[in-house]
Parts: structure tokens; C-alpha cells; sequence
């Protein structure tokens, strides 16, 4: 009697080779899945830049093979990531795209999606549903329109309160709801107060402990990066990731700038994003010399950009807890890395740093104790607290967040 792999189809937006966060962790979840699902992929092609490999602007669906997961890439427009209609021209297009490309894949078992673009994630996992007939699993990454607001990005009313109608539509239709932190897990709760609340459960996000681990300070590779970047020598607290608009970036260039006479102390920020501009701005203006833009590193030197830190931000603008998990936490943690937390009392990302005591947090807005928070790293900094942060940071990681857990978790949830 043979044994049939049941059929699995992810709506994923970027997907490898894009350094989109959740692009990398889509990845690695198809892959590890392959032994258990027949998989296919439905995302853009690579674009998370906004700007388009030349092969990719041939055909409206490009069909490739990448370790063993089937992936149909729709080609959308090009986007600048500061400019509102030509991001909302890029989403929508990969939307009507991925709707057209579900007709190109045979029956499904499973349809899995994030909620990545904001709602429309969600309503492209219901359509896949409706279409093959096949059970949904929506994994939520960020909860939308409450990032929306929280961030101010629309103050639109009939906006904000379609898009909950619609994302809580995606939710209903849902047979499971996946959330990344304990605190979302109450914002669902929220949602649907007094009423039924969808199937639900929580899974972390992750990383690859293989690929990421702690390196010693003058390794090879970390001394060439540090060298590369004018870093060598210097205290370094790094930031690294999407420089977007959930960070609350440009308010903590203020602080910064108070730190501008240590010539012993370098703030990079390692990513591009929305906000990126401003904060080249404000470092001209205000003749910021010791802070440094690095652009996005490859998945192969990411291991070396994060070992070159000596503190690591961990952020999230006033409002996110209960919307999302800062999926930087986790390399940072891979890394060993001590922690400065500017997230709120109870969000999940600093719930973990306080249960590690891998770092010093404090709540969004609360610029003098993030300026506090500087000083005592800068007054720790050859003392042993640092290193028994690190260690336990990379302990906690190892025991709780490896790849493997919460595949697993993942492979057990969409089966039942």
C-alpha cells in the first residue's frame, strides 16, 4: 500500500532568496515540512528591495524548484519603500497574482498563510481554502489594522474598521489560528470577545542555532566585518534589521545624539527600511561621526554581523505588544548577545529577556531610561555581567527556539 504525502499550499509574499524576516522563516518551515507535506509555495519574485532582477520581469509566473518545495514566483511592480502608492501598487498586484496562480497548482489538502501583506495575507488563505476545498491554517506574524494604528500609519476610520472586518472574516474561516507570542494570543481573545473565539494555538518563531551561534571577538571573519565598517576598536551597540516604521527609530536618534563625544562608542544599524533616510538625515544634521549604516547583510555573512555587536537593540514602537514579535529577538538571542529592550511590560519579546535576564529593558517612550540603560552597558562593559547575559541568552535559545521545536509544533498543528 503506498503512502500519499498530503498536499500543502503556502501563500508566503517573499520567500528566499528575499531577506524579508518572514521570507527566511517561511523557508525554513516549507523545507522542514517536505518529509511530512508535498509543498507549493505562491509568493512574489524576489522584490523585498524593491527593485527587480532583470530574469524576473520576463513573464507574469516563473515556476522553480528549490530543495524539494514546488514555488510559483508573480512578478509585480517595482516599489519604493517611502512611497505609499507605489507599496500599495507592489501589494496589490502580488494579491491578484497569487489569486490567478492558485488556479495553477491541483487539489490541496492544507492551505497555509501569514498575514503578510497586512488582511490581504489572511483573505488569500480563505480564497486558497474555498478553492481546494482544503482546511486553513492562518498564521498570524503581525495583527492588523491594530499595527496600523498603533504606529499611526492611517487614521482613517472606515479604513482601520474594514480592515478588522476582514481579517477577523479571515479568522472565522480559519480551522486553526497560529500566533507567535503569549500576548497575541490575548489580543485574538480581544477580538472576538463575547463571541465564539476561532481554534487557536501559539508557536514561537525561530532560528537556525546551526547557522547562527556566538563567535570570539576576534574571529577572523567578525575582525574583517568590524574593519569593513570603520568599527574596529569600538564599543558597538548594533541594530539590526527592517529600519521601518514599528521601531520608533527616529525618536531614539535623540539619545544617540547624546553619546556623539565617545569616540570609544559606534551605533550601526545593520538593514534598510522606510525610515532609513531620516535617520541619514538626522546623523548629517547633527554630525552624528559615530553612528554607521550598514546595508542588509547576506544569509551567509549575517552570523558575522551579529557576532561584531557588543549590545544588541531590541525594539518596538508604544502599542505593538499583543500585535507583534520582534523576529530580531531571535538572532540576537542565537548570538549571545546582551540585550537592550525598549519593548512594553508584558509583550512576549520582553517577557523572554526578563525570564533570561539577558539584557536591561524598558518601556517605548521612556527616552532617559534608554539613555540609563547606555550608560550602564557602557559602565559593565569589561566586567563578567555581560558574558553571563550572553550565556544565558544562547542557553535559552538552544533549550526553546531551535528550528526544529517549532517546526515540529507546526507539522503537529496543521495535521490535526
Amino acid at each position: 500500500m503506498s503512502f500519499r504525502k498530503q498536499k500543502l499550499l503556502i501563500y508566503a509574499h517573499y520567500y528566499h532568496p528575499d531577506v524579508a524576516s518572514t521570507g527566511q522563516i517561511l523557508k525554513e518551515l516549507a523545507e522542514g515540512m517536505v518529509g511530512s507535506f508535498e509543498i507549493t509555495v505562491i509568493c512574489v519574485v524576489p522584490s523585498y528591495t524593491g527593485t527587480i532582477p532583470a530574469e524576473y520581469k520576463k513573464r507574469l509566473f516563473f515556476k522553480e524548484q528549490i530543495n524539494g518545495v514546488n514555488i510559483i514566483r508573480v512578478r509585480v511592480p517595482e516599489f519604493t519603500k517611502s512611497n505609499k502608492i507605489s507599496r500599495i501598487k507592489n501589494i496589490t498586484a502580488y494579491f491578484a497574482g497569487a489569486m490567478l496562480a492558485t488556479f495553477k497548482v491541483k487539489n490541496m489538502d492544507y492551505v497555509y498563510s501569514i498575514s503578510q501583506p497586512p488582511v490581504l495575507g489572511g483573505l488569500l488563505g480563505v480564497w486558497g481554502k474555498w478553492m481546494k476545498r482544503a482546511k486553513y491554517i492562518y498564521n498570524i506574524q503581525d495583527f492588523n489594522p491594530e499595527q496600523t494604528m498603533a504606529i499611526g500609519y492611517s487614521n482613517n476610520k472606515l479604513i482601520l474598521n474594514a480592515m478588522m472586518w476582514f481579517d477577523k472574516f479571515s479568522c472565522k474561516n480559519a480551522d486553526k489560528v497560529i500566533v507567535v507570542g503569549r500576548d497575541m494570543v490575548e489580543t485574538i481573545k480581544e477580538r472576538f470577545k463575547g463571541l465564539a473565539v476561532p481554534n487557536h494555538s501559539f508557536i514561537n518563531n525561530w532560528i537556525d542555532e546551526k547557522e547562527i551561534y556566538p563567535l570570539p571577538s576576534d574571529h577572523e571573519e567578525v575582525r574583517a566585518f568590524k574593519k569593513n565598517y570603520d568599527l574596529e576598536d569600538k564599543f558597538i551597540f548594533m541594530y539590526s534589521g527592517n529600519i521601518g516604521l514599528y521601531y520608533d527609530l527616529e525618536n531614539l536618534m535623540h539619545v544617540i545624539q547624546k553619546f556623539k563625544d565617545r569616540e570609544d562608542v559606534v551605533f550601526a544599524f545593520v538593514g534598510e527600511g522606510s525610515v532609513l533616510n531620516n535617520l541619514i538625515k538626522y546623523k548629517s544634521d547633527f554630525n552624528l561621526t559615530n553612528v554607521r549604516f550598514i546595508p542588509y547583510q547576506k544569509k551567509t555573512e549575517l552570523n558575522y554581523s551579529l557576532n561584531a555587536g557588543d549590545v544588541h537593540w531590541c525594539i518596538n514602537a508604544k502599542g505593538i505588544k499583543g500585535v507583534s514579535v520582534p523576529s530580531k529577538l531571535y538572532g540576537i538571542l542565537a548570538a549571545g548577545k546582551p540585550i537592550l529592550g525598549v519593548l512594553e511590560e508584558g509583550s512576549e519579546a520582553r517577557i523572554i529577556i526578563e525570564e533570561t535576564n539577558s539584557g536591561y529593558v524598558t518601556e517605548p517612550g521612556n527616552y532617559k531610561a534608554v539613555e540609563a540603560i547606555i550608560e550602564r552597558f557602557l559602565y559593565e562593559k569589561d566586567t563578567d555581567i555581560r558574558t553571563e547575559m550572553s550565556r544565558r541568552a544562547r542557553s535559552f535559545l538552544v533549550d526553546n527556539l531551535t528550528k526544529d521545536v517549532s517546526i515540529n509544533k507546526y507539522i503537529q498543528e496543521i495535521s490535526i
